[in-house]
Protein backbone atom coordinates (compact mmCIF):
# COMPACT_ATOMS: atom_id res chain seq x y z
CA UNK A 1 0.00 0.00 0.00
CA UNK A 2 1.04 3.60 -0.98
CA UNK A 3 2.79 5.64 1.64
CA UNK A 4 0.38 8.31 3.18
CA UNK A 5 3.24 11.36 2.37
CA UNK A 6 3.85 10.28 -0.55
CA UNK A 7 0.21 9.61 -2.40
CA UNK A 8 -2.14 12.67 -1.34
CA UNK A 9 -5.82 11.84 -0.40
CA UNK A 10 -7.81 12.89 -2.95
CA UNK A 11 -11.71 14.60 -2.22
CA UNK A 12 -13.52 15.61 -5.41
CA UNK A 13 -16.17 17.79 -4.87
CA UNK A 14 -18.83 18.14 -7.40
CA UNK A 15 -21.60 20.88 -7.69
CA UNK A 16 -24.60 20.98 -10.16
CA UNK A 17 -25.67 23.04 -12.25
CA UNK A 18 -23.12 25.85 -10.56
CA UNK A 19 -22.08 28.63 -13.04
CA UNK A 20 -18.50 30.11 -13.54
CA UNK A 21 -20.19 33.29 -11.72
CA UNK A 22 -21.89 31.96 -8.65
CA UNK A 23 -19.23 31.97 -6.30
CA UNK A 24 -17.70 34.86 -4.32
CA UNK A 25 -14.26 33.91 -5.49
CA UNK A 26 -15.83 34.47 -9.20
CA UNK A 27 -17.23 37.36 -8.74
CA UNK A 28 -20.47 36.92 -6.87
CA UNK A 29 -21.26 39.42 -4.12
CA UNK A 30 -24.60 38.44 -2.75
CA UNK A 31 -24.32 35.05 -2.29
CA UNK A 32 -22.14 34.01 0.59
CA UNK A 33 -19.30 31.22 -0.11
CA UNK A 34 -16.92 31.51 2.63
CA UNK A 35 -15.91 27.81 2.75
CA UNK A 36 -15.38 28.30 -1.21
CA UNK A 37 -13.84 31.24 -1.20
CA UNK A 38 -11.29 29.11 1.71
CA UNK A 39 -10.84 26.91 -0.56
CA UNK A 40 -9.64 29.27 -3.28
CA UNK A 41 -7.49 31.28 -0.95
CA UNK A 42 -5.23 28.83 0.02
CA UNK A 43 -5.34 26.97 -3.43
CA UNK A 44 -5.29 27.51 -6.77
CA UNK A 45 -8.38 28.90 -8.87
CA UNK A 46 -8.46 28.32 -12.31
CA UNK A 47 -9.39 30.44 -14.97
CA UNK A 48 -9.93 28.00 -17.99
CA UNK A 49 -11.19 24.91 -16.13
CA UNK A 50 -13.76 23.08 -18.32
CA UNK A 51 -16.38 20.33 -17.54
CA UNK A 52 -16.68 17.81 -20.74
CA UNK A 53 -20.12 18.44 -21.23
CA UNK A 54 -22.97 21.49 -20.74
CA UNK A 55 -24.76 18.30 -18.84
CA UNK A 56 -24.75 16.07 -15.76
CA UNK A 57 -24.44 12.72 -17.00
CA UNK A 58 -21.92 13.43 -19.84
CA UNK A 59 -19.77 15.39 -18.18
CA UNK A 60 -19.39 12.75 -14.60
CA UNK A 61 -19.06 10.03 -17.56
CA UNK A 62 -16.01 12.00 -18.59
CA UNK A 63 -14.33 12.49 -15.18
CA UNK A 64 -14.72 8.79 -14.62
CA UNK A 65 -13.92 7.33 -17.35
CA UNK A 66 -11.07 9.96 -18.95
CA UNK A 67 -12.92 9.41 -22.20
CA UNK A 68 -14.90 12.20 -24.45
CA UNK A 69 -18.18 11.23 -23.53
CA UNK A 70 -19.28 11.68 -27.23
CA UNK A 71 -17.21 8.45 -28.07
CA UNK A 72 -20.20 6.62 -25.72
CA UNK A 73 -23.25 6.96 -27.50
CA UNK A 74 -25.18 6.46 -24.55
CA UNK A 75 -23.56 9.33 -22.64
CA UNK A 76 -26.52 11.77 -22.54
CA UNK A 77 -28.61 12.41 -19.74
CA UNK A 78 -30.38 9.37 -18.70
CA UNK A 79 -33.15 8.19 -16.62
CA UNK A 80 -33.41 7.61 -13.25
CA UNK A 81 -33.82 3.98 -14.19
CA UNK A 82 -31.31 3.57 -17.08
CA UNK A 83 -29.22 0.28 -16.97
CA UNK A 84 -25.45 1.05 -16.24
CA UNK A 85 -23.40 3.50 -18.57
CA UNK A 86 -20.08 2.61 -16.94
CA UNK A 87 -19.93 -1.33 -17.20
CA UNK A 88 -18.25 -3.73 -14.93
CA UNK A 89 -14.39 -4.09 -16.30
CA UNK A 90 -14.39 -0.10 -17.86
CA UNK A 91 -11.57 0.92 -16.88
CA UNK A 92 -12.08 3.90 -14.41
CA UNK A 93 -10.30 6.55 -12.43
CA UNK A 94 -11.36 5.09 -8.74
CA UNK A 95 -10.25 1.48 -10.34
CA UNK A 96 -6.93 3.27 -11.43
CA UNK A 97 -6.50 4.57 -7.89
CA UNK A 98 -8.03 1.71 -6.09
CA UNK A 99 -4.99 -0.45 -7.42
CA UNK A 100 -2.47 2.20 -6.45
CA UNK A 101 -3.62 1.45 -2.68
CA UNK A 102 -6.38 3.97 -2.25
CA UNK A 103 -9.85 3.35 -0.69
CA UNK A 104 -12.28 4.60 -3.10
CA UNK A 105 -15.90 6.02 -2.01
CA UNK A 106 -18.63 7.92 -4.06
CA UNK A 107 -21.46 9.67 -1.96
CA UNK A 108 -24.15 11.89 -3.68
CA UNK A 109 -25.41 11.97 -7.57
CA UNK A 110 -24.57 9.53 -9.28
CA UNK A 111 -26.82 9.81 -12.64
CA UNK A 112 -24.81 6.97 -14.79
CA UNK A 113 -27.27 4.32 -14.60
CA UNK A 114 -27.63 1.06 -12.56
CA UNK A 115 -28.35 -2.19 -13.41
CA UNK A 116 -28.11 -4.42 -17.06
CA UNK A 117 -32.08 -2.91 -17.68
CA UNK A 118 -35.77 -3.86 -15.94
CA UNK A 119 -33.71 -3.14 -12.60
CA UNK A 120 -35.51 -4.59 -9.83
CA UNK A 121 -35.09 -1.95 -6.69
CA UNK A 122 -36.00 -4.50 -4.24
CA UNK A 123 -32.81 -7.19 -4.51
CA UNK A 124 -29.47 -6.34 -4.71
CA UNK A 125 -28.55 -3.81 -7.61
CA UNK A 126 -25.73 -4.88 -9.80
CA UNK A 127 -23.34 -2.72 -11.82
CA UNK A 128 -23.21 -0.38 -9.23
CA UNK A 129 -20.25 2.20 -8.80
CA UNK A 130 -18.98 -0.64 -6.36
CA UNK A 131 -18.83 -2.71 -9.52
CA UNK A 132 -16.72 0.19 -11.28
CA UNK A 133 -13.74 1.05 -8.78
CA UNK A 134 -15.81 2.33 -5.85
CA UNK A 135 -15.26 0.44 -2.50
CA UNK A 136 -18.19 1.91 -1.27
CA UNK A 137 -21.30 3.90 -2.19
CA UNK A 138 -24.20 6.02 -1.21
CA UNK A 139 -25.90 7.54 -3.80
CA UNK A 140 -29.16 8.59 -5.07
CA UNK A 141 -29.65 7.36 -8.55
CA UNK A 142 -30.04 9.73 -10.87
CA UNK A 143 -31.17 13.52 -9.94
CA UNK A 144 -33.11 14.87 -7.05
CA UNK A 145 -36.20 15.61 -9.57
CA UNK A 146 -36.28 12.04 -11.00
CA UNK A 147 -37.66 8.66 -9.49
CA UNK A 148 -36.65 6.85 -7.58
CA UNK A 149 -36.45 9.18 -4.71
CA UNK A 150 -34.86 6.63 -2.19
CA UNK A 151 -30.77 6.23 -1.49
CA UNK A 152 -28.85 3.45 -2.69
CA UNK A 153 -26.23 2.40 -0.49
CA UNK A 154 -23.65 -0.60 -1.72
CA UNK A 155 -26.16 -1.83 -3.66
CA UNK A 156 -29.52 -1.93 -1.49
CA UNK A 157 -31.96 0.84 -1.48
CA UNK A 158 -31.92 1.90 2.37
CA UNK A 159 -34.60 1.41 4.85
CA UNK A 160 -36.61 -0.13 1.56
CA UNK A 161 -40.41 -1.97 3.24
CA UNK A 162 -40.04 -5.57 2.01
CA UNK A 163 -44.05 -5.33 1.86
CA UNK A 164 -44.08 -2.03 0.38
CA UNK A 165 -41.75 -2.79 -3.08
CA UNK A 166 -40.83 0.04 -5.20
CA UNK A 167 -41.77 0.35 -8.88
CA UNK A 168 -40.88 2.26 -11.20
CA UNK A 169 -41.42 3.65 -14.83
CA UNK A 170 -40.56 6.43 -17.10
CA UNK A 171 -43.51 5.42 -19.63
CA UNK A 172 -46.48 7.37 -19.21
CA UNK A 173 -48.40 4.83 -20.89
CA UNK A 174 -47.33 2.72 -17.81
CA UNK A 175 -48.39 5.05 -14.92
CA UNK A 176 -49.52 3.69 -11.86
CA UNK A 177 -53.07 3.70 -11.52
CA UNK A 178 -54.45 5.70 -8.04
CA UNK A 179 -50.92 6.97 -7.80
CA UNK A 180 -50.80 11.13 -7.69
CA UNK A 181 -49.06 12.83 -10.38
CA UNK A 182 -48.48 16.65 -11.13
CA UNK A 183 -50.62 16.80 -14.11
CA UNK A 184 -53.57 15.06 -13.20
CA UNK A 185 -53.47 16.55 -9.01
CA UNK A 186 -51.81 20.10 -9.14
CA UNK A 187 -53.63 20.94 -5.74
CA UNK A 188 -50.73 18.02 -4.04
CA UNK A 189 -47.84 20.07 -5.30
CA UNK A 190 -46.13 22.53 -2.83
CA UNK A 191 -43.84 23.63 -5.62
CA UNK A 192 -45.22 23.93 -8.73
CA UNK A 193 -43.68 22.80 -12.34
CA UNK A 194 -42.91 25.41 -14.99
CA UNK A 195 -42.60 22.82 -18.18
CA UNK A 196 -41.94 18.61 -17.35
CA UNK A 197 -41.78 17.41 -13.78
CA UNK A 198 -45.38 16.33 -13.87
CA UNK A 199 -45.82 12.79 -12.79
CA UNK A 200 -45.16 11.07 -9.54
CA UNK A 201 -45.24 13.56 -6.38
CA UNK A 202 -43.03 12.95 -4.25
CA UNK A 203 -42.71 15.80 -0.45
CA UNK A 204 -45.22 17.56 -2.84
CA UNK A 205 -42.85 17.78 -5.79
CA UNK A 206 -43.71 16.54 -9.20
CA UNK A 207 -41.31 13.90 -10.52
CA UNK A 208 -39.67 12.84 -13.87
CA UNK A 209 -41.03 9.44 -13.90
CA UNK A 210 -43.20 7.41 -11.86
CA UNK A 211 -42.83 5.83 -8.89
CA UNK A 212 -44.61 3.14 -6.66
CA UNK A 213 -44.02 1.78 -3.12
CA UNK A 214 -41.09 2.65 -0.82
CA UNK A 215 -42.83 4.95 1.10
CA UNK A 216 -40.41 4.11 4.09
CA UNK A 217 -37.40 4.83 1.93
CA UNK A 218 -37.94 7.97 0.66
CA UNK A 219 -35.65 10.46 1.11
CA UNK A 220 -36.32 14.36 2.33
CA UNK A 221 -35.56 16.95 -0.09
CA UNK A 222 -34.87 19.15 3.17
CA UNK A 223 -32.65 16.99 4.65
CA UNK A 224 -30.90 15.90 2.13
CA UNK A 225 -27.80 18.21 2.19
CA UNK A 226 -27.20 16.73 6.20
CA UNK A 227 -27.28 13.19 4.80
CA UNK A 228 -25.17 13.42 1.95
CA UNK A 229 -22.72 15.63 4.35
CA UNK A 230 -22.76 13.25 7.29
CA UNK A 231 -21.90 10.22 4.47
CA UNK A 232 -18.73 11.93 3.59
CA UNK A 233 -17.28 12.67 6.73
CA UNK A 234 -17.93 9.17 7.49
CA UNK A 235 -16.13 8.04 4.78
CA UNK A 236 -13.09 10.20 5.41
CA UNK A 237 -12.87 9.62 9.11
CA UNK A 238 -13.17 5.69 8.72
CA UNK A 239 -10.30 6.08 5.97
CA UNK A 240 -7.85 8.37 7.97
CA UNK A 241 -5.22 6.12 8.11
CA UNK A 242 -4.84 5.19 4.48
CA UNK A 243 -5.13 7.25 1.24
CA UNK A 244 -8.66 7.39 -0.06
CA UNK A 245 -10.16 8.94 -2.74
CA UNK A 246 -13.89 10.68 -2.13
CA UNK A 247 -15.77 11.53 -4.80
CA UNK A 248 -18.37 14.16 -3.58
CA UNK A 249 -21.49 14.97 -5.87
CA UNK A 250 -23.58 17.28 -4.39
CA UNK A 251 -27.42 17.85 -5.85
CA UNK A 252 -26.82 21.68 -5.34
CA UNK A 253 -28.23 24.06 -7.13
CA UNK A 254 -30.00 21.47 -9.39
CA UNK A 255 -33.79 21.64 -8.92
CA UNK A 256 -35.71 21.02 -7.42
CA UNK A 257 -34.14 23.54 -5.05
CA UNK A 258 -35.61 22.60 -1.71
CA UNK A 259 -32.98 23.67 1.06
CA UNK A 260 -32.79 22.91 4.67
CA UNK A 261 -34.79 25.25 7.16
CA UNK A 262 -31.29 27.05 8.25
CA UNK A 263 -30.99 28.11 4.76
CA UNK A 264 -34.21 29.20 3.26
CA UNK A 265 -33.78 33.10 3.17
CA UNK A 266 -30.31 33.17 3.53
CA UNK A 267 -29.86 35.07 -0.28
CA UNK A 268 -32.01 37.49 -2.12
CA UNK A 269 -31.99 35.07 -4.82
CA UNK A 270 -34.83 32.69 -3.48
CA UNK A 271 -34.24 29.25 -3.23
CA UNK A 272 -31.42 28.87 -6.18
CA UNK A 273 -29.40 31.06 -4.38
CA UNK A 274 -30.08 29.71 -0.63
CA UNK A 275 -29.26 26.18 -1.99
CA UNK A 276 -25.73 27.10 -3.26
CA UNK A 277 -25.49 28.96 0.52
CA UNK A 278 -26.62 25.43 1.76
CA UNK A 279 -23.55 23.58 -0.86
CA UNK A 280 -20.92 26.13 0.64
CA UNK A 281 -21.92 24.70 3.92
CA UNK A 282 -21.54 21.03 2.45
CA UNK A 283 -17.85 22.43 1.29
CA UNK A 284 -17.29 23.04 5.10
CA UNK A 285 -18.35 20.43 6.51
CA UNK A 286 -15.77 18.57 4.24
CA UNK A 287 -12.73 20.96 4.87
CA UNK A 288 -13.18 20.90 8.71
CA UNK A 289 -13.28 17.34 8.97
CA UNK A 290 -10.03 16.99 7.25
CA UNK A 291 -8.38 19.66 9.19
CA UNK A 292 -9.66 17.74 12.54
CA UNK A 293 -8.87 15.02 11.43
CA UNK A 294 -4.92 16.43 10.55
CA UNK A 295 -5.20 15.35 7.27
CA UNK A 296 -5.91 18.89 5.73
CA UNK A 297 -1.96 19.18 4.31
CA UNK A 298 -2.18 15.88 3.04
CA UNK A 299 -5.52 15.87 0.76
CA UNK A 300 -5.82 17.19 -2.58
CA UNK A 301 -9.48 18.86 -2.41
CA UNK A 302 -10.78 20.11 -5.77
CA UNK A 303 -14.29 22.10 -5.91
CA UNK A 304 -16.31 22.26 -9.59
CA UNK A 305 -19.25 21.50 -11.14
CA UNK A 306 -20.52 19.43 -13.92
CA UNK A 307 -22.03 22.33 -15.99
CA UNK A 308 -22.86 25.75 -16.30
CA UNK A 309 -26.21 27.09 -14.93
CA UNK A 310 -29.52 27.50 -15.26
CA UNK A 311 -32.40 29.11 -13.55
CA UNK A 312 -35.64 27.98 -14.38
CA UNK A 313 -35.23 24.21 -15.38
CA UNK A 314 -39.02 23.04 -14.81
CA UNK A 315 -40.07 24.32 -11.37
CA UNK A 316 -41.68 27.42 -10.43
CA UNK A 317 -39.07 28.83 -7.70
CA UNK A 318 -38.96 32.53 -9.34
CA UNK A 319 -34.83 31.66 -9.80
CA UNK A 320 -35.43 34.11 -13.29
CA UNK A 321 -37.54 36.81 -11.46
CA UNK A 322 -35.28 37.32 -8.47
CA UNK A 323 -31.98 37.06 -9.94
CA UNK A 324 -31.53 40.78 -10.04
CA UNK A 325 -27.94 41.99 -10.87
CA UNK A 326 -26.52 38.52 -10.20
CA UNK A 327 -25.06 36.72 -13.73
CA UNK A 328 -24.53 33.44 -12.90
CA UNK A 329 -22.36 32.65 -15.44
CA UNK A 330 -20.40 35.58 -15.04
CA UNK A 331 -19.09 37.08 -17.97
CA UNK A 332 -19.76 34.25 -20.28
CA UNK A 333 -22.03 33.70 -22.67
CA UNK A 334 -24.92 30.78 -22.54
CA UNK A 335 -25.31 28.00 -19.28
CA UNK A 336 -26.42 24.71 -19.05
CA UNK A 337 -27.13 22.85 -22.21
CA UNK A 338 -25.39 25.58 -24.07
CA UNK A 339 -22.21 25.12 -26.03
CA UNK A 340 -21.48 28.69 -25.78
CA UNK A 341 -18.50 28.94 -22.39
CA UNK A 342 -20.87 29.21 -19.71
CA UNK A 343 -22.10 25.53 -20.24
CA UNK A 344 -18.86 24.18 -19.76
CA UNK A 345 -16.50 26.67 -18.49
CA UNK A 346 -17.23 26.20 -14.45
CA UNK A 347 -15.47 27.26 -11.11
CA UNK A 348 -12.38 25.01 -10.75
CA UNK A 349 -10.77 25.25 -7.47
CA UNK A 350 -7.62 22.82 -6.32
CA UNK A 351 -6.18 23.18 -2.71
CA UNK A 352 -3.22 21.17 -0.91
CA UNK A 353 -2.14 23.10 1.78
CA UNK A 354 1.70 22.86 1.92
CA UNK A 355 2.23 21.70 -1.43
CA UNK A 356 0.69 23.76 -3.87
CA UNK A 357 1.05 27.37 -3.69
CA UNK A 358 -2.12 29.59 -3.35
CA UNK A 359 -2.63 31.62 -6.33
CA UNK A 360 -4.76 32.06 -9.80
CA UNK A 361 -4.02 29.64 -13.14
CA UNK A 362 -4.87 31.02 -16.84
CA UNK A 363 -3.77 26.64 -18.05
CA UNK A 364 -6.28 25.17 -20.14
CA UNK A 365 -7.61 21.86 -17.86
CA UNK A 366 -10.53 19.56 -18.24
CA UNK A 367 -12.10 16.85 -15.52
CA UNK A 368 -11.62 14.56 -18.10
CA UNK A 369 -7.43 15.09 -17.12
CA UNK A 370 -8.11 13.62 -13.69
CA UNK A 371 -7.59 9.79 -14.68
CA UNK A 372 -4.14 10.63 -16.49
CA UNK A 373 -3.12 13.27 -14.02
CA UNK A 374 -3.62 11.27 -10.70
CA UNK A 375 -2.05 7.68 -12.64
CA UNK A 376 1.01 10.12 -13.12
CA UNK A 377 0.92 11.10 -9.34
CA UNK A 378 0.72 7.75 -8.30
CA UNK A 379 3.12 6.21 -10.87
CA UNK A 380 0.76 4.07 -12.53
CA UNK A 381 0.85 2.90 -15.94
CA UNK A 382 -2.00 3.28 -17.83
CA UNK A 383 -3.59 0.31 -20.53
CA UNK A 384 -3.98 1.38 -24.14
CA UNK A 385 -7.33 1.95 -24.27
CA UNK A 386 -7.50 3.72 -21.25
CA UNK A 387 -8.64 7.35 -20.38
CA UNK A 388 -7.99 7.85 -24.13
CA UNK A 389 -9.24 11.44 -23.55
CA UNK A 390 -7.32 12.51 -20.54
CA UNK A 391 -3.81 14.10 -20.62
CA UNK A 392 -0.99 14.32 -17.84
CA UNK A 393 -1.91 18.08 -16.67
CA UNK A 394 -0.29 17.26 -13.13
CA UNK A 395 1.80 20.77 -13.02
CA UNK A 396 -0.56 22.77 -14.15
CA UNK A 397 -3.33 21.23 -11.50
CA UNK A 398 -0.61 21.87 -8.95
CA UNK A 399 0.36 25.34 -9.99
CA UNK A 400 4.35 23.92 -11.05
CA UNK A 401 3.32 24.64 -14.66
CA UNK A 402 1.31 27.64 -16.39
CA UNK A 403 0.49 25.78 -19.21
CA UNK A 404 -1.90 23.21 -19.32
CA UNK A 405 -4.06 21.26 -22.44
CA UNK A 406 -3.41 22.69 -25.94
CA UNK A 407 -6.84 22.04 -27.09
CA UNK A 408 -10.34 20.42 -25.77
CA UNK A 409 -13.52 19.25 -27.19
CA UNK A 410 -16.71 19.85 -25.52
CA UNK A 411 -20.33 19.31 -26.36
CA UNK A 412 -23.92 21.44 -25.72
CA UNK A 413 -26.49 18.87 -26.08
CA UNK A 414 -26.86 15.39 -27.96
CA UNK A 415 -22.53 15.43 -29.07
CA UNK A 416 -22.99 18.51 -30.42
CA UNK A 417 -18.73 19.11 -30.49
CA UNK A 418 -16.89 22.22 -30.46
CA UNK A 419 -12.76 22.66 -30.11
CA UNK A 420 -11.41 24.80 -27.82
CA UNK A 421 -7.56 25.83 -29.02
CA UNK A 422 -5.39 28.21 -27.77
CA UNK A 423 -7.74 31.17 -27.15
CA UNK A 424 -10.41 30.28 -30.07
CA UNK A 425 -13.04 28.73 -29.63
CA UNK A 426 -14.72 26.61 -32.82
CA UNK A 427 -18.15 25.51 -33.15
CA UNK A 428 -18.95 24.18 -36.25
CA UNK A 429 -22.49 24.74 -37.42
CA UNK A 430 -24.85 22.73 -35.59
CA UNK A 431 -28.93 22.39 -36.57
CA UNK A 432 -31.53 23.10 -34.15
CA UNK A 433 -33.03 25.99 -32.61
CA UNK A 434 -30.81 28.83 -31.29
CA UNK A 435 -32.31 29.39 -27.96
CA UNK A 436 -34.06 26.69 -25.29
CA UNK A 437 -37.07 28.77 -25.10
CA UNK A 438 -37.84 26.48 -21.84
CA UNK A 439 -34.92 27.64 -20.12
CA UNK A 440 -33.93 31.06 -22.03
CA UNK A 441 -30.56 29.73 -22.79
CA UNK A 442 -28.64 30.06 -25.99
CA UNK A 443 -27.49 27.00 -27.34
CA UNK A 444 -25.34 27.61 -29.86
CA UNK A 445 -26.77 26.13 -32.99
CA UNK A 446 -26.15 28.19 -35.74
CA UNK A 447 -26.06 27.29 -39.69
CA UNK A 448 -22.47 29.19 -40.02
CA UNK A 449 -19.44 28.18 -38.37
CA UNK A 450 -18.41 30.36 -35.42
CA UNK A 451 -14.88 31.38 -34.36
CA UNK A 452 -14.26 33.03 -31.42
CA UNK A 453 -11.15 34.96 -29.49
CA UNK A 454 -11.36 34.57 -25.98
CA UNK A 455 -8.44 36.69 -25.31
CA UNK A 456 -10.58 39.82 -26.74
CA UNK A 457 -13.99 38.30 -26.43
CA UNK A 458 -14.57 36.60 -23.03
CA UNK A 459 -18.14 36.72 -23.47
CA UNK A 460 -18.04 35.27 -27.17
CA UNK A 461 -20.41 38.61 -28.84
CA UNK A 462 -18.02 38.82 -31.95
CA UNK A 463 -18.11 35.55 -34.48
CA UNK A 464 -15.03 36.41 -36.40
CA UNK A 465 -15.26 33.13 -39.25
CA UNK A 466 -15.55 35.24 -41.38
CA UNK A 467 -12.58 37.41 -41.14
CA UNK A 468 -10.68 34.15 -40.24
CA UNK A 469 -11.14 31.76 -42.74
CA UNK A 470 -7.66 29.83 -42.73
CA UNK A 471 -8.16 29.35 -38.74
CA UNK A 472 -11.76 28.27 -39.47
CA UNK A 473 -10.67 25.80 -42.02
CA UNK A 474 -7.95 24.62 -39.73
CA UNK A 475 -9.87 24.09 -36.59
CA UNK A 476 -12.51 22.20 -38.36
CA UNK A 477 -10.00 20.02 -39.56
CA UNK A 478 -8.14 19.27 -36.41
CA UNK A 479 -12.08 18.79 -34.48
CA UNK A 480 -12.84 16.54 -37.65
CA UNK A 481 -9.51 14.59 -36.89
CA UNK A 482 -10.21 14.24 -33.15
CA UNK A 483 -14.06 12.95 -33.71
CA UNK A 484 -12.75 10.48 -36.42
CA UNK A 485 -9.71 9.13 -34.09
CA UNK A 486 -9.60 6.50 -31.07
CA UNK A 487 -8.62 8.98 -28.88
CA UNK A 488 -6.03 11.60 -28.31
CA UNK A 489 -4.32 10.85 -25.33
CA UNK A 490 -0.23 11.49 -26.99
CA UNK A 491 1.04 8.11 -24.99
CA UNK A 492 -1.78 5.64 -25.82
Amino acid sequence: MPNKMNCPNIVVMYADDLGFGDVGCYGATDIPTPHIDRLAARGIRFANGYAAAATCTPSRYSLLTGSYPWRNPRAAVLAGDAPALIEPGMPTLPGMLRKAGYKTGVVGKWHLGLGEGNLDWNRGITSTPNDVGFDRSFIMAATNDRVPCVYVEDGTVVGLDVDDPIEVTYDWDKAFPGEPTGRHNPELLTMKHSHGHDATIVNGVGRIGHMRGGKKALWNDETMADVFAEKAVDFVTENSDRPFFLYYAFHQPHVPRLPGSRFKGATPFGPRGDVIVEMDWCVGQMLDALEDLGLAENTIVIFSSDNGPVLDDGYQDRARELRGDHSPAGPLRGGKYSMFDGGTRVPFILSWPGTVEAGESDALVSHVDFHASFAAMTDRQLGADEAPDSIDVLDALLGKSANGRDDLVTEGTRAKTLLRKGDWVFIPPHEGPAVNQHTDTELGNSPDAQLYDLSQDIGQIRNVAAEQEDVVEELSAHLQRVIEGEGTRPTR
